[in-house]
């Protein structure tokens, strides 16, 4: 009973030398947090996607309070966080458009071309590994294994068909998709921009025809029907200048491919 006792008051001592020691070390390593850096990590959409090009939202928080980042950088949560966090800084709540990922291939199952029926890993990255081509001929075309899907954390990102596809309503602009394709060829583009080309490949039009029934050949009837000289051709490809768009949508009904997206149609 003695020895329980002794235990019991050995332990006890300990455990409040212990604590002493942890609240004393507490105030000398404490760090003084600048209130607003409180207040901006408390309005932000707490996602820690790093769409906002900060180590989460504590990094992001930390930067807007010493004033080296500005306060529209918050993609999950949009304009409405923004005014929120300009508010806190004092300044005029300025967002800028939000970015959205895109997938610019259309060369979903029975259009493009296959090398090979590939039956390995669910993983675009495995796919890779056969001669760093994948299982299409054309060497643009997305793999459509999924690894943008599981990066994704907000729902955004789906493979229908052998494609990935965005739903702009859920997206958020991390660019964690980015990030994960091998191929390079998802995209962050401004939501507001109406029409884009939903192809990667620089190949010429005679290459393109053999592999992908719907990848563009560059035949430049958009760069010629465009009246606000939005989209050209460049390196075989036709390209959208998203300061120069009007949206009117010419270009996606002159295309002999059918490939420029018109994402309000």
């Amino acid at each position: 009973m003695k020895t329980i006792l002794l235990s019991m008051l050995v332990l006890g001592v300990l455990g409040g030398l212990f604590g002493a020691l942890l609240a004393f070390a507490s105030k000398i390593f404490h760090v003084e947090v600048d209130p607003k850096q409180a207040a901006v990590r408390e309005v932000l959409a707490g996602a820690n996607c790093g769409g906002c090009g900060y180590p989460g939202c504590d990094g992001y928080a930390a930067a807007v309070a010493k004033g080296e980042a500005p306060c529209n950088k918050c993609v999950a949560g949009g304009a409405a966080v923004a005014e929120k966090v300009s508010e806190i800084m004092g300044v005029s709540a300025d967002a800028a458009d939000k970015m959205v990922a895109f997938v610019p291939c259309s060369g979903c199952e029975g259009v493009a071309e296959k090398r090979f029926n590939y039956t390995g890993p669910i993983d675009c990255q495995a796919a890779m590994l056969f001669g760093g081509k994948s299982n299409k001929l054309c060497t643009f075309a997305c793999i459509g294994l999924g690894n943008c899907e599981r990066a994704c954390q907000f729902d955004a990102m789906h493979v229908i068909n052998g494609i990935a596809r965005v739903d702009r309503s859920k997206c958020v602009g991390c660019g964690a998709c980015v990030d994960t394709c091998p191929k390079n060829i998802v995209k962050l583009i401004p939501e507001s921009l109406r029409i884009h080309p939903a192809c990667s490949s620089h190949d010429k039009g005679g290459v393109v025809m053999k592999v992908c029934t719907a990848g563009c050949i560059g035949c430049m009837k958009c760069q010629r029907e465009c009246p606000a000289g939005a989209i050209v051709v460049k390196d075989a490809l036709a390209e959208v200048d998203p300061e120069k768009c009007i949206g009117c949508g010419k270009c996606a009904e002159v295309c002999p491919r059918h490939i420029i997206t018109d994402f309000t149609a």
